[in-house]
């Protein structure tokens, strides 16, 4: 079996357009199921999270509009890019998470992915209500306020 370089370091993938549209409430990490191809692309950075969520059926949950490329030496056994991932949850934090969307409005969606020091690929899913326009503005005012404030230590030193 041959040895990974990627063993021992971990890789992020970040989802900032979610902090952009959502309000973060409680966060959950999940296992997810891909076939070869697609964690030879992770591993690449090939991974999109535009429009991305995760759905409930039948007592399970699917990861779904989760973009990952193509990988290029890939042959004519290539993995869809926009297929549906099952993600490895118990019961239990389905049943919670699933109980929440429903009766509060919620949404869940992908806030990063990451493989681990194991070299498994994790999905941190974040519980999240959506943010209207006017908290949209006030989160970037405050960033450029931070953004600001920063430079003025930086110039002080």
């Amino acid at each position: 079996m041959a040895k990974h370089s990627d063993k021992g370091k971990v890789r992020r993938f970040i989802n900032r357009r979610a902090s952009h549209d959502y309000f973060f409430l409680d966060e959950i990490e999940a296992g997810i199921v891909l076939v070869g191809t697609e964690i030879k692309s992770i591993r690449e950075g090939k991974v999109n999270f535009r429009d991305s969520y995760a759905r409930f059926e039948n007592n399970e949950a699917w990861l779904v509009n989760l973009h990952i490329s193509p990988y290029e030496k890939g042959t004519c056994f290539n993995h869809e890019p926009r297929r549906p991932r099952k993600l490895l949850l118990h019961k239990r934090e389905i049943r919670r998470l699933r109980k929440k969307v429903d009766e509060q409005g919620l949404t869940v969606v992908p806030k990063e992915i990451y493989i681990n020091d194991n070299g498994l690929c994790k999905v941190l899913l974040a519980l999240a209500k959506g943010k209207h326009t006017y908290d949209k503005r006030e989160s970037i005012r405050e960033k450029d306020v931070e953004r600001e404030q920063k430079r003025r230590l930086k110039e002080i030193q």
